[in-house]
């Protein structure tokens, strides 16, 4: 079977699913399946191929047939213009969760922040953190997330990234954070404060069923409406931010109004503001020291 044969298949077969994004999602997978770039597809569209990478091929377009993203399967997705390692089990990254990478990267420059220091509570790939260490050589980051899968996750990206030196890695429950270890998360320990935490309301039905299947509900779901870890680990760290300083944690796009409110009732912040995404939807509460 010539390349172009399965390719053409594997469009028309997820058209038949209803997949989104049919062509993106079939030459990725195809791509992976051999091992090539998007483009080489192209170039080596009359290409025959062997029985065991049309095999490859049909097995990927199968799982993503079932629902299963993209990016567990190929384990990879692109964020803030790199490729980060996705172990199936961490949350995938998502385009709207870049504002958050921009919104502090706009901060640090403004203010002249020369060796910012950050805290990603709930990393998961690590791609919020270690993103905006790419974008600033002299940054150093404290990433903690509860999961071991997730952990394995970051280290894989550390690793990647070539960024060993200059981040500490904590398996524990934000709960637990020795905030009172002056040396590591006392007053005035970080710079910049991120999260992108499970905002999602447990009751909540609408949820995708293949997300909801495939992803992990740890990272998903919160109490209280979707706002117990926004509204407790807002509190927790926040005795931690240096003056002038930035936490922005990533939200439900109808936790913005209760969110505002909560993050001016800490009396810390100079000033409050949420801030919509592309969709104009409610993304990032954000609360600046100055």
């Amino acid at each position: 079977m010539l390349l172009k044969e399965v390719l053409t298949k594997s469009i028309q077969f997820f058209k038949d699913k209803k997949i989104e994004s049919v062509r993106l999602d079939a030459e990725l997978l195809i791509a992976h399946a051999l091992k090539m770039d998007r483009i080489s597809l192209y170039v080596k569209f009359e290409q025959p191929l062997t029985e065991f990478e049309v095999q490859a091929c049909r097995e990927y377009i199968r799982r993503r047939s079932l629902g299963e993203s993209v990016a567990y399967i190929t384990e990879e997705k692109g964020f803030f213009g790199e490729v980060f390692k996705v172990i199936p089990g961490v949350l995938v990254p998502r385009p709207e969760t870049e504002h958050l990478v921009e919104e502090v990267l706009k901060f640090i420059e403004k203010n002249k922040i020369e060796n910012p220091r950050l805290l990603d509570m709930g990393a998961g790939t690590g791609c919020i953190g270690l993103s905006i260490l790419k974008q600033i050589p002299t940054a150093t980051l404290v990433s903690v997330d509860i999961s071991e899968i997730a952990i394995r996750n970051i280290k894989l990206n550390v690793e990647k990234f070539g960024l060993q030196d200059r981040v500490v890695i904590i398996e524990t429950a934000v709960e637990n954070i020795p905030w009172n270890d002056l040396a590591h998360f006392g007053p005035g320990a970080f710079d910049c404060i991120v999260s992108n935490p499970p905002y999602i309301d447990s009751a909540d039905t609408d949820v995708d069923p293949h997300v909801r299947k495939f992803e992990p509900a740890q990272a998903l779901f919160a109490e209280n409406k979707g706002l117990l870890f926004l509204q407790n680990w807002s509190k927790l760290s926040v005795g931690s931010l240096k003056k002038p300083g930035i936490m922005a944690f990533e939200m439900g796009h109808l936790q913005g109004p209760i969110m505002k409110e909560h993050f001016q009732s800490l009396n810390v912040f100079s000033e409050v503001r949420v801030i919509q995404d592309l969709s104009e939807k409610d993304r990032i509460i954000q609360g600046l020291i100055k």
